[in-house]
């Protein structure tokens, strides 16, 4: 009599361990939504989206890409950051919104550091200063000098205030010596829309969204920053190689969750985005744009995290940058 209770408890416990087992390996029992912190058209929404299917079929769910624009990235960042940490709500993580912005404005509601469960650096990829054809400088010469002599007369778009777009622009006005307007936009899509439309003469965009515009002749490439020369622009410089080393970063595009994002569930994205990283109709597509696979591990995500913010702290407080 005394030892059935002990045999039942022991029953009961063991069930609950079984469940709790099997509750971990059931994610994702419903759609996951990826969530891109700019409007559609941008270079993060289309990674995001050339990803999203391919990684949905690796977890046997699917992938819902959703835009939720605003504030240079802050507004979606900021959403992920608050949301559940049950591995149904995960964002695309940008320099700009865990780097760029952060550096710059002490009023961003998330602390980039610590207030995410970084996941995997899907890609990397060059970022461009282009113009449109109307510009009256066709190459890297000729559009400094028509800066110069024509100060504060031309204007830039970018993905929003405090994206990567406006620290580099104005990182790269530093270093010049050179005057342009900042002109904000709530991602990278509506800047490069209205730059191809001829409403704003210069971008400081990535590669994968400006790129069929430029093959096009609807934009004009001065200058990228990646490791080397393009091959798919194998006559526009590097800023290394015009004497702008500090401007030559590439953005990259991964994915991260709430803080607390238990572990089996970022293993179990990381392993479906790695998976989906092998088929090569994504790799092609991903590639075609200019950009660098990546496809890391949490470990070494979190550590790029923490590198990009440091450097683009330091471009504020060395530039004196503030926001507009």
């Amino acid at each position: 009599m005394q030892r059935r209770p002990l045999v039942v408890s022991t029953f009961i416990l063991s069930a609950l361990v079984a469940a709790s087992g099997v509750w971990a390996q059931a994610y994702p029992n419903k759609p996951v939504k990826l969530q891109v912190p700019f409007a559609p058209g941008g270079t993060t929404d289309i990674v995001a989206r050339v990803i999203s299917d391919a990684m949905g079929k690796a977890l046997g769910q699917s992938v819902v890409v959703e835009n939720k624009a605003g504030g240079g990235g802050v507004i979606g960042a900021n959403e992920t950051a608050k949301s559940t940490p049950d591995g149904y709500s995960l964002g695309m993580a940008t320099v700009s919104t865990v780097a760029a912005n952060p550096a710059i404005n002490a009023k961003i509601p998330y602390n980039s550091l610590t207030d995410f469960t970084p996941i995997i650096n899907v890609a990397a990829t060059p970022n461009v200063i282009a113009v449109h054809p109307s510009f009256p400088a066709k190459d890297y010469k000729s559009f400094v000098a028509e800066l110069k002599k024509n100060p504060g007369q031309h204007s830039y778009a970018s993905s929003g205030t405090g994206g990567i777009g406006h620290l580099q622009m104005e990182l790269y006005k530093n270093l010049a010596g050179v005057f342009v307007t900042h002109i904000p936009y709530r991602g990278a899509g509506p800047a490069l829309n209205d730059t191809v439309a001829g409403q704003v003469p210069i971008i400081f965009d990535n590669m994968p969204s400006a790129l069929p515009f430029i093959q096009a002749n609807k934009l004009v490439a001065i200058a990228v920053a990646a490791p080397q020369r393009l091959s798919q622009l194998p006559q526009v410089p590097t800023f290394k190689e015009v004497g702008l080393e500090p401007v030559n970063r590439m953005a990259f595009y991964g994915i991260y969750g709430p803080k607390g994002l238990p572990k089996d569930v970022v293993d179990k994205v990381n392993a479906a985005v790695r998976k989906a990283l092998e088929d090569p109709s994504v790799r092609k597509r991903i590639e075609d744009t200019g950009s660098i696979i990546i496809g890391n591990t949490p470990e070494q995500f979190a550590e790029q995290m923490k590198a990009e913010y440091a450097v683009y702290k330091q471009v504020v407080e060395t530039a004196k940058l503030k926001l507009d």
